[in-house]
């Protein structure tokens, strides 16, 4: 007689899902993180406020996808990879982070249906891969390029500029900011370096007070006794210590037989100090730049000169510097001819509220610009800098990849109507997951107008109509809650960002179907401690 005992094959403690129960809790994961942001969807969406410890020192009030799911920790796997999805939409693109995460989990909420109707994962599946074939088609066959029309393709940034800022914080102010931020990224004549683009953020003011400089600006103050003032300055940008002249002695055990003993060696020290500040000067600079600080000696020896010494930037300070000044970053100074200057053609000290910055113009990277936003508290700061940091992202994509699509919800219209006709078409049960596919692109046209309190049952039956009859310019416009010309409007979206949502999103959700087992591993036992007695 067999005995039937199960037979254990995962260590003790471990677990395993299997199935059914596993996709479910995928699901219900996913779906929830979706249901979390997607009220912070579309131009009338509302912001999450983020706690971060107990004691809630920090609070943060965004609408950024991104940062609202990098901010929670998930415990559910599926819902880690949406999190992730949004983090690489964030990194690649820059904005659209929200929707790729409720793309994703609107498709999952449909396969939850199919599911449970007993079609196979893998029929959905490939339905869903044909319907991203077309939906992708579609989106291109209907995307304009304006890259070779200076003035047109200005405008489209501009709209492009206008639609990412109209769900932000920045709304009210959009068209000084899209302005700021369209007139930065063309500066950049398409390299695409954000890094050249700073944003300093000064308490004081408010929003509408931000300005874009052009130039450098370093929050650091000049040494005493300097010009405060220079123009044609050659930079020497170093990480050095430049701290020796006050010598240790306090710290250390020194052993001298004489308290003038204890000068001398003070007197050794600075007659180092000394020439390694004669070292620096050799290479022929005005303006030297430490990223360590600079003790009151050397200081000294720099007013002497006549050299203006700035001390402690902080290190993204000067690697930007260095960037944009053309310089690079020295640490020894033993051969002047090798160290690369840096130029500018006026330093001066500017007042920005109540702070003294110093201002670098006329900088060998004619691309670099600073942009100063103001604003009354530090979460309206921060948000700003997030939503503007989302425009420079998606405009400097755009510059990139000249195509433009229509938004206000017209290109998700338009591809499903694609995958609908598609669906049509298509006989046997990969009809359903098409047809399913439509659905939950519809979804977010049907979020964005929910989201503004109006009816969305109305508005996408006449959106869908609109597109079914052709009308592929349709899309809503939330600020009247009724559908309307996009085109019109000047709803601009980039096609690169659009794409990417369709792409990231159903590759998510295609990534959840698949599972059907999630396996724990078993907690690691802990030695007990045997040190206290």
């Amino acid at each position: 007689m067999v005995s039937l005992n199960p037979v254990q094959i995962l260590r003790y403690g471990a677990e395993e899902e299997k199935s059914e129960t596993a996709r479910m809790s995928s699901f219900v994961g996913a779906i929830a993180i979706g249901d979390l942001v997607k009220s912070t969807l579309g131009p009338k969406g509302m912001d999450k406020i983020l706690q971060t410890s107990s004691n809630n020192e920090t609070i943060q009030v965004t609408n950024d996808g991104a940062t609202i799911l990098k901010s929670i920790g998930v415990d559910n796997p599926a819902a880690k990879v949406l999190v992730d999805i949004s983090k690489v939409q964030d990194d690649e693109v820059g904005d659209g982070t929200t929707s790729v995460v409720v793309l994703a989990c609107e498709l999952l909420k449909e396969a939850e249906n199919l599911i449970s109707q007993k079609i196979h994962p893998q029929t959905v599946i490939s339905g869903w891969r044909k319907s991203v074939d077309v939906a992708r088609k579609a989106l291109t066959d209907h995307a304009n390029d304006n890259g070779k029309d200076a003035v047109k393709f200005r405008e489209d940034l501009m709209n492009i500029a206008r639609t990412t800022l109209s769900s932000k914080i920045l709304t009210q102010h959009k068209d000084m900011f899209s302005k700021l931020a369209v007139d930065s990224v063309l500066r950049l004549k398409n390299s695409g370096n954000l890094d050249a683009i700073q944003i300093i953020k000064k308490l004081g003011g408010n929003l509408s007070d931000s300005y874009l400089d052009q130039g450098f600006l370093l929050d650091k103050k000049i040494g005493v006794n300097q010009p405060k003032r220079l123009e044609n300055a050659k930079i020497l940008i170093a990480n050095t210590p430049m701290d020796t002249d006050k010598i240790k002695v306090f710290g250390s055990r020194v052993r001298v037989d004489a308290v003038s003993k204890v000068a001398q060696l003070e007197l050794a020290e600075k007659e180092k100090m000394k020439a390694k500040v004669e070292k620096i000067l050799k290479h022929g600079c005005n303006v030297f730049i430490n990223r360590q600080l600079i003790y009151n000696y050397p200081e000294q020896l720099f007013s002497d000169a006549g050299v203006i010494s700035i001390e402690h930037a902080d290190f993204e300070g000067v690697e930007r510097l260095a960037l944009v000044t053309g310089g690079e970053i020295v640490s020894t100074f033993d051969c002047p001819e090798k160290a690369k200057l840096g130029t500018c053609d006026l330093i001066e000290e500017v007042m920005i509220g109540e702070d003294k910055l110093l201002k670098f113009s006329g900088v060998a990277l004619g691309e670099a610009c600073t942009i100063v936003l103001r604003g009354a508290t530090q979460q309206i700061l921060d948000e700003a800098e997030r939503s503007l940091h989302d425009a420079l992202c998606v405009l400097s994509q755009t510059v990139k990849e000249t195509r433009t699509v229509y938004g206000g919800g017209c290109s998700e219209m338009l591809m499903a109507d694609a995958v609908s006709k598609l669906a049509a078409k298509t006989p046997g049960k990969e009809a359903v997951a098409m047809e399913a596919f439509a659905k939950a692109l519809r979804q977010l046209p049907t979020i964005i107008a929910d989201n503004g309190g109006y009816d969305s049952a109305d508005l996408i039956s006449q959106l869908r109509a609109a597109h079914t009859n052709g009308k592929h310019t349709i899309g809503l416009d939330m600020e009247r809650g009724r559908i309307a010309d996009v085109a019109e409007l000047g709803i601009t979206e980039s096609y690169q960002v659009k794409r990417q949502v369709l792409m990231s999103g159903a590759e998510a959700a295609e990534m959840i179907m698949r599972v059907d087992n999630i396996i724990k591993a078993a907690p690691r036992q802990r030695a007990p401690d045997h040190r206290h007695h």
